[in-house]
């Protein structure tokens, strides 16, 4: 059984299969709708297949999508044999989902192209008989498509690759120093100017080198309505992240108002073109405040989303400790420093969305400042396992997304023939054999939420460097999100590589990078110890 990931019970009763022809019908229960509309767009273009609907009682010669409230929402049955044809059986709409991507699966690689290419082939569904439900509810991948933007195109064919490997959240990082992403109608200067930078630094920051080309561009509110449907008719949702009070210059590049004007000329201020932690946050003041409050009302417009990330980390604090508006602010307030104030900043924004029925996400920097999170909030612990530990014992729900285990844009071997180096070594079978349960979280399970890879596009200039990135080991975490037991992984990755070669993934081959994906001369990062 080569399935990614891996299911929790397998088997196979006999050799016999199931036939696909021009004759087998999909039949689909109410509530079942959208992966019938997927599997016949998916299966029917591999395999030139109509896949009609079934009518009256499903025969033998159909493949069958029913829900079973027996089962928990994500769970799902699938049950294939010559005498009853292929049968998905789902707690809820996703776990019937999930069933189909186990049954593309068994298909082979060919069931993952576009157009047959073995007209003559009859594709057969090997007699199967499985039982399958996720370890955590949050499996989640961060796309920051800040730093390099994603075209939208892009963006849905990450959600597509998602979907293949049962990952349900998608974590939107929208806006930073280098590029502000989405539209806001009552600023539109926030995409006017904040959307686009002039230059590029090539490589770590330390480099030398540039791209003098400018770069940027923005999603319209219509094409994140797209997304988030798009993602939603797969049963992923679409997380957004809007990074205050730090990452925040391409917004003061757009409205100076929003900086520190008593310390620095923000109006001199541009979209930032290198990388880094950057001085330049936003003031601490009443209008900020209402500024970002008229930004998040169009986000909640356009994202359903029960969660809202709002970053939160790496916010220096030089400019407020020199701001005479912000010490003002401090002593106003009574939280008595900076770290303070920004755990002041975060917990306005907390109960602001709390009112509004959404959940505030935070990096595990948001647990800083001596103020206790307000009810709702979720830590996105980053540094480690430490800040998703304090949360728990807090009693805050926590996401996991420790940047030594699972930060996709590091470096997946030590030698000098990775593109632009960065990070730690973290190769496919670093990734595979990564714990998010340590002791000290195992005993606040209730309270972890699940786990996420996230890849920062710093040095991740298009779409095929995210492919370079991403995989193989995005298929590794994805076992590591749903699977309670992970079997042996090295056999099961060759059959799947064949798969995501018929999507046409770039990925890193496990022998190293193609020629043409190396980056000779553009240098990285030094190694970290670890």
């Amino acid at each position: 059984m080569d399935v990614i990931p891996l299911p929790r019970s397998a088997e196979a009763p006999g050799p016999s299969a199931v036939p696909l022809t021009a004759r087998t019908t999909l039949w689909a229960a109410p509530g079942t709708e959208d992966t019938a509309l997927w599997l016949r767009t998916a299966l029917g273009a591999a395999y030139g297949l109509p896949l009609p609907p079934g009518t009256g009682d499903p025969d033998p010669a159909a493949v069958r999508l029913l829900l079973d409230d027996a089962l928990e929402p994500e769970e799902y049955r699938l049950h294939a044999d010559a005498a009853t044809g292929v049968e998905i059986r789902g707690g809820g709409p996703a776990g019937v989902l999930w069933g189909a991507q186990t049954l593309r699966q068994l298909l082979g690689p060919d069931a993952f192209r576009r157009a047959p290419v073995r007209p003559d082939a009859t594709p057969a569904v090997p007699s199967t008989r499985i039982e399958d439900a996720p370890r955590f509810r949050w499996r989640g991948l961060l796309l920051d498509v800040a730093r390099h933007f994603m075209p939208k195109d892009g963006v849905l064919r990450v959600i597509d690759l998602m979907a293949a490997h049962k990952l349900n959240v998608l974590h939107l990082h929208l806006t930073d120093d280098q590029g502000w992403r989405v539209e806001i109608h009552r600023h539109p200067r926030l995409t006017e100017v904040g959307a686009w930078r002039p230059r590029t630094k090539l490589g770590h920051r330390a480099s030398p080198l540039w791209d003098d080309r400018p770069h940027g561009g923005f999603y319209t509110q219509d094409d994140l309505r797209e997304i988030v449907a798009y993602a939603a008719a797969r049963h992923i949702t679409v997380v957004p992240e809007i990074d205050i009070p730090g990452h925040s210059q391409a917004a003061i590049a757009a409205y100076p108002e929003l900086g520190n004007t008593d310390v620095i000329d923000t109006a001199a201020l541009g979209v930032w073109d290198t990388w880094g932690v950057n001085p330049n946050v936003l003031a601490p003041t009443e209008r900020v405040l209402r500024f970002y409050e008229e930004v998040l009302e169009e986000v909640l417009d356009v994202f359903p989303a029960p969660f809202v990330h709002l970053g939160g980390d790496e916010c220096p604090k030089e400019q407020w400790r020199a701001s005479a508006t912000a010490q003002a602010r401090i002593r106003e307030l009574g939280v008595g420093d900076e770290d303070g104030l920004q755990a002041w900043f975060t917990g306005h924004f907390a109960r602001w969305l709390a009112e509004r029925g959404r959940r505030l996400v935070g990096w595990d920097e948001i647990l800083d400042g001596g103020r206790p999170l307000p009810d709702g909030a979720v830590v996105s612990s980053w540094r480690g396992f430490e800040g998703g530990i304090a949360a728990a014992r807090a009693g805050h729900d926590v996401v996991l997304c420790p940047e030594q285990h699972v930060y996709l844009d590091h470096r997946q071997a030590p030698g000098a023939g990775e593109p632009v180096p960065i990070g730690y070594v973290r190769t496919v079978e670093d990734v595979h054999a990564f714990d998010p349960l340590p002791a000290e979280l195992a005993a606040h399970r209730e309270r972890v939420l699940g786990v996420q890879a996230n890849l920062w596009t710093e040095v991740v200039e298009d779409g095929r460097r995210a492919d370079y990135q991403l995989f193989p080991r995005l298929a590794a975490f994805a076992e590591v999100a749903w699977s309670a037991e992970r079997g042996e992984f090295a056999g099961r990755l060759d059959a799947h590589l064949e798969r995501l070669t018929a999507l046409g993934v770039e990925y890193r081959p496990l022998t190293g990078p193609h020629p043409w994906q190396q980056r000779p001369g553009l240098p990285g990062r030094p190694l970290p110890h670890l």
